[in-house]
């Protein structure tokens, strides 16, 4: 059968609207980056970024229209302002687009393995092959710059080694093991991740218009931190490093440059992304202590994400995607 003749599924549609609704998110934070960023070298990397997220999105909303769906609002240039005070650093906005990065390769990667048409799959394809050259540039210039934050090393054993007790498993009896290579790699990046999360949504209280998302952007925060702490304790106990703070990188700027829709669907969005990051620690983790603790942090991300979401229905910023049809309802207007 030719590819033109094969309809989206409820799968594709779902995947190619969350792209276009993230992407146009994600190049509106990136284009007003690039107008304060000062280093060159990270000037073009952002000018690269730009172009790629751009060129997607046209290929996303030829899809999406094609086959008769209507386009998502998403975020356009009404919601950023230009020519606004600084409010990061050159080196916090390298650090964004590489871990906005890694969360675009991973969304790719589900969105490849879940088309069937050709052509769908054949532009996943091409997405991660962009968002892999990407991560490469940016893991490589914050190298070079010597801000590249390496997760924690330990010299290997001898030999391979098996598990011979039960014990392997306690954490709050007795005298827990040491973590696993697993367990600080799953750490480590959720670390990263809320050390972002905890900074934007700083920057973002700063700037945010209404007192309410102000409100909700505070303890959004603090939650944030309430993971940093519970997750540092973790590698600190056995005297591992643990990543820097980035709270130094926001200027004290009050003058946003961006709307509140975008400020809170950004927040919304790394913290509905943060639960399946903390599902995959909670999967990888064997010490008791780790589960629970796991468990715990993906209860307040739904917490504040039940919150998120209230606000953005208040305030008729959540746009609805494609849902199936109502058969009960179609029936009973017969």
């Amino acid at each position: 059968m030719n590819k033109t003749e094969l309809k989206l599924t409820s799968t594709e549609i779902g995947a190619l609207w969350g792209q276009y609704v993230n992407g146009t998110m994600v190049n509106c934070v990136n284009k007003y980056l690039l107008t304060i960023i000062e280093d060159t070298s990270i000037r073009e990397v952002f000018v690269d970024a730009i172009k790629i997220t751009e060129n997607q999105m046209k290929q996303v909303s030829t899809f999406i229209l094609n086959d008769g769906f209507p386009l998502p609002i998403g975020f356009t240039d009404a919601d950023i302002t230009p020519n606004k005070k600084r409010l990061f650093s050159d080196v916090f906005c390298l650090d964004y687009l590489y871990l906005m990065t890694i969360h675009g390769l991973n969304g790719h990667i589900i969105s490849l393995t879940t088309s069937v048409r050709k052509d769908l799959r054949d532009f996943f394809d091409s997405c991660l092959t962009d968002g892999k050259n990407m991560y490469h540039r940016t893991v490589d210039l914050l190298l070079e710059k010597g801000h590249f934050q390496r997760d924690p090393y330990f010299f290997p054993r001898a030999n391979p080694e098996f598990i011979d007790s039960k014990k392997y498993l306690d954490g709050y009896w007795g005298d827990k093991r040491p973590l696993s290579a697993i367990e600080i790699g799953n750490i480590s990046l959720n670390l990263k991740k809320s050390i972002m999360a905890k900074t934007l949504g700083i920057a973002f209280s700063q700037i945010a218009g209404s007192k309410e998302i102000r409100e909700f952007l505070t303890d959004a925060v603090e939650t944030s931190n309430d993971h940093i702490q519970l997750l540092s304790k973790k590698l600190k106990d056995d005297n591992l490093p643990v990543p820097m703070s980035s709270e130094t990188e926001i200027t004290e700027s009050t003058d946003s440059p961006f709307s509140d829709k975008l400020i809170m669907y950004h927040t919304g969005f790394l913290f509905i992304t943060a639960q399946s990051y903390h599902g995959l620690g909670l999967a990888g983790s064997m010490r008791s202590d780790l589960i629970l603790d796991y468990e715990r942090i993906i209860l307040k991300d739904l917490t504040v994400s039940k919150n998120w979401f209230d606000l953005m229905v208040k305030n008729k910023w959540l746009e609805q995607p494609p849902i199936a049809p109502n058969r009960k309802e179609i029936a009973k207007d017969q």
